[in-house]
């Protein structure tokens, strides 16, 4: 039995850091040690598991079993002494150098990063945001383990695992390039099939729903292009004839120089809930109540 006494809880925070990065190279970056130290503490933490915890593959420093099974506890316990520590400190927005961790889609990036950033400037000029692209699956398990702090996006799938906000609602409308012959305010569900159509298959899961609700109306596109992201979408289109479904105010940010054709959809789709989603562990944490409360104000339609 591991003596509770002999361990050094520094080790832990590396053993998370392996895990997340699965490499010691970047994980020695992360945490601000040498690549010797970093190998000398996975070598402690070998000792005091008395097993490998991670296997050198050519995909990276693969996880055992055993330290699958050590990952979630070890991460709620760092997480419970992050709060707690946060607890002890008194959260000034401007003076705090705090950094928060935001995952959303690009387009979500694209549209509410600038202002975030901007609104921080003014109000917060110290604090730092870490943008990043987590996984639907994966986003519950960051939120709870204080490895994300928050998620915006459309998805539903996270209401009963974590606490939210609705920021707004949106409806979908379809973009193409202006050319002679097109409608000039409202496209036939005829036309709209008739055209080729570009498909984005985003990590905010409302998007991927698209098709299927067509098709449960005894609809289905013929998809020119399929693409993993949004942001890719104004220059297909300036160089074809093709059409994208997407949110409403998505499709205002890439019209700004009003070279595409916006028209609403003419099928009817459930509405987009923007959210801001986050775990109920840090509800009374001061920067984070702090922090959901700017998105709110920031990203809310006044």
């Amino acid at each position: 039995m591991t003596d509770f006494h002999k361990v050094d809880l520094n080790l832990l925070r590396v053993f998370q850091v392996i895990l997340e990065e699965r490499s010691l190279t970047r994980a020695g970056q992360q945490l601000g040690l040498s690549q010797p130290a970093i190998s000398y503490s996975l070598g402690r933490l070998r000792a005091l598991f008395d097993d490998p915890l991670f296997i050198r593959t050519p995909d990276g420093m693969l996880p055992t079993s055993r330290a699958e099974q050590l990952a979630t506890p070890l991460g709620n316990a760092i997480a419970s002494i992050r709060e707690t520590l946060r607890h002890l400190e008194r959260f000034d927005p401007a003076t705090s150098s705090r950094e928060f961790r935001l995952s959303m889609s690009d387009v979500g990036e694209q549209t509410f990063l600038p202002r975030i950033c901007e609104k921080l400037q003014q109000v917060a000029p110290l604090m730092r945001i870490a943008a990043e692209r987590v996984s639907l699956s994966e986003i519950e398990e960051k939120l709870r383990l204080g490895q994300l702090d928050f998620a915006i996006g459309n998805m539903s799938a996270l209401k009963p695992v974590t606490n939210s906000a609705l920021l707004f609602h949106d409806e979908y409308a379809c973009m193409t390039r202006k050319r002679p012959g097109l409608p000039a305010r409202k496209l036939s569900q005829q036309r709209f099939m008739e055209f080729s159509h570009v498909a984005v298959a985003s990590s905010d899961s409302s998007h991927v729903e698209i098709d299927e609700s067509l098709r449960a109306r005894g609809l289905y596109r013929r998809i020119a292009l399929r693409v993993p992201h949004f942001t890719v979408i104004p220059q297909i289109l300036q160089r074809t004839d093709w059409m994208v479904t997407l949110p409403r105010g998505v499709a205002l940010v890439f019209n700004e120089s009003e070279q595409f054709r916006i028209y609403p959809l003419p099928v009817e789709l459930p509405h987009i809930a923007s959210t801001v989603y986050w775990h109920s562990t840090f509800d009374n944490d001061d920067g984070n109540r702090w922090f959901r409360q700017l998105l709110v104000e920031t990203l809310r339609p006044h």
